[in-house]
């Protein structure tokens, strides 16, 4: 993406060579690139989806475009995850990033997207005027959010969790989301790259250009 071999030059320098060794190229790119990590799961029924400082991956993909909603909307392309350009986003956050979830859900109802939040997300949200509907946690009872997600009623999940046993509740969200391959994600970081890279998909002009025109700047 950049045109240096970064990981080459670390190597060398692990292996005693001086940082200052190495030409100094800042060079200015009119693209963006995105590496999204490709992940077995689907492969191994019952192994969580939640990340942590293992490996999980089995390989990567990468979006180029002119910015960064349309690299993020390629790079899950190139990964089967298929963002939504319309429908229902379940979107149920730990407290602090309620304030975050804000921009994101009211980004998605401009979009068009219809929004449903479990009880303290979805009073974070009607307080700052957004419409939600309610949907409920496993643990309360049927119809939940899982039993939605299987009937094909969700099109998007936003989660994040906090502490042992709410990563332990959500588990059959993420399992339901992923057998349904339904995109699902559980940073606020994520959710925010999602929301761009759903508008660029929404504006429809992404294109497809040979990797060389990146680099000598006819793209």
């Amino acid at each position: 993406a950049t045109g240096v071999p970064i990981a080459k030059i670390a190597a060398r320098v692990m292996a005693g060579e001086a940082l200052a060794g190495f030409p100094a190229r800042a060079e200015k790119r009119n693209h963006v690139a995105v590496k999204e990590a490709v992940f077995p799961f689907a492969r191994f029924p019952g192994v969580d989806t939640l990340l942590g400082p293992e490996m999980k991956s089995t390989g990567e993909v990468m979006g180029l475009d002119r910015d960064f909603g349309r690299a993020f909307a390629k790079s899950q392309l190139g990964a089967s995850a298929m963002l939504p350009c319309h429908g229902t986003v379940f979107l149920s956050v730990r407290d602090g990033d309620k304030p975050g979830i804000v921009p994101v859900a009211r980004r998605l109802a401009e979009l068009g997207f219809k929004l449903v939040a479990t009880g303290g997300t979805l009073r974070a949200l009607e307080a700052e005027g957004l419409s939600v509907g309610r949907a409920n946690k496993v643990m309360e009872g049927r119809p939940h959010i899982v039993d939605s997600i299987r009937n094909g009623e969700i099109d998007l999940v936003i989660n994040t969790t906090e502490g042992k046993q709410a990563v332990t509740d959500s588990f059959s969200l993420r399992r339901a989301a992923l057998t349904e391959r339904v995109p699902y994600y559980t940073t606020m970081a994520g959710a925010r790259a999602a929301v761009e890279g759903i508008a660029a998909l929404r504006a429809g002009d992404l294109e497809v250009s040979p990797l060389q025109d990146y680099f000598n700047g006819s793209f």
